[in-house]
């Protein structure tokens, strides 16, 4: 183990001896609070949605194996998302409750809720109500008694946000949540939430979980400037633009076989119809070649470049996706590269 000291904080580096993965995972503050986080998260969406539970397990065990710290599900992943069967929200949560076992207390727990789980008018949404038969759901599934990070799915305008900060800090004060986070707010909802939270001296959201991408880079403009002035951790998911930064997909052809594209993913086809993803992938493919970087790694580090990202999380389905990504996952990006690649975007028409 190493320490460095990284921007004013501590930084414990952790050294691992899986073959294939970078040796030198680095963490970083969670915004203001104390906990660190490894500066790449584990996403399970794949857990039994896509992948069987053995699988999942072995995807599981590498990501541990390679210093990742933080886990991240929700209690819609599974099959339920991709044919309406409630009985199949959950998968993810309950296929780790069954794997972490005694790795519980290694890990920063995270899931999300607030999409509609069940058939009853009050299954969705951020009521006390509904807040807190998630979280007892989410408990039981994952066989733990406490959440570390407890984040909600999205913005709900149909329940005043005090009666939701309120509900979830009587939780945190009841020790079955340590940290509250948000994912998919506006800055100008996370700003209202905040204001709350101070007015009533309620917990606030200390994290914030968007989509970052190099080609999805719409939070550069309110989101990211909120959380430096107010110190709120983003930890981002889809780093890899859903897959297409990894270079699979190609304009007119026909998607691999068993990737996400092919498995019918509605938002990553509404991403490549509305994005110039297709020319970026072609811009910063002789970027990537010229340090002797796949496509994947050369996007991931871009994300974790910038400061101000806590964490990203690798939405993957396989042990080599993990080695693949993480394997020069302490090297940053030059200010050249990055100034080349805000000049390539604009000229493109990306939004940035």
């Amino acid at each position: 183990m190493q320490v460095r000291r990284l921007s004013g904080c501590f930084i414990l580096i952790h050294f691992y001896q899986l073959e294939g993965v970078c040796e030198n995972m680095q963490y970083r503050k969670l915004g203001r609070t104390g906990l660190k986080v490894s500066e790449v998260s584990l996403g399970t969406m794949a857990f039994g949605r896509w992948i069987d539970e053995k699988a999942s397990e072995e995807v599981l065990n590498a990501a541990l194996e390679a210093g990742i710290n933080v886990i991240d599900t929700a209690d819609v992943y599974g099959r339920g998302m991709d044919n309406g069967d409630f009985s199949l929200f959950g998968e993810s949560e309950a296929i780790l409750g069954r794997t972490l076992k005694t790795r519980r207390n290694d890990i920063v727990l995270a899931t999300k809720f607030n999409a509609k789980v069940g058939k009853g008018i009050n299954d969705a949404g951020q009521s006390r109500y509904h807040i807190y038969r998630a979280l007892e759901n989410s408990l039981r599934r994952l066989q733990t008694d406490h959440i570390d990070l407890y984040q909600i799915h999205g913005f709900d305008p149909t329940t005043p946000i005090e009666e939701t900060l309120r509900a979830l800090d009587d939780l945190v004060k009841e020790g079955k949540i340590r940290y509250l986070g948000c994912s998919n707010y506006a800055a100008w909802q996370l700003a209202k939430a905040h204001g709350v939270s101070a007015v009533h001296g309620l917990h606030r959201f200390e994290s914030i979980q968007p989509e970052y991408s190099l080609i999805t880079r719409g939070i550069e403009r309110e989101v990211v400037p909120l959380a430096e002035a107010d110190n709120i951790g983003i930890i981002t998911y889809s780093p890899l633009g859903r897959g297409i930064l990894t270079g699979k997909y190609s304009a007119g052809e026909a998607p691999p076989a068993e990737s996400r594209l092919a498995a019918g993913e509605k938002k990553l086809e509404q991403l490549l119809h509305s994005n110039p993803a297709f020319s970026l992938v072609d811009a910063i493919r002789p970027l990537a070649e010229a340090r002797g970087w796949t496509l994947a790694q050369f996007a991931l580090s871009w994300v974790l470049s910038h400061s101000y990202i806590s964490s990203a999380i690798l939405g993957v389905s396989k042990v080599e996706q993990i080695q693949d990504s993480l394997r020069y996952v302490d090297q940053r990006l030059t200010q050249e590269e990055l100034s080349h690649i805000d000049e390539v975007s604009r000229s493109i028409g990306l939004t940035i």
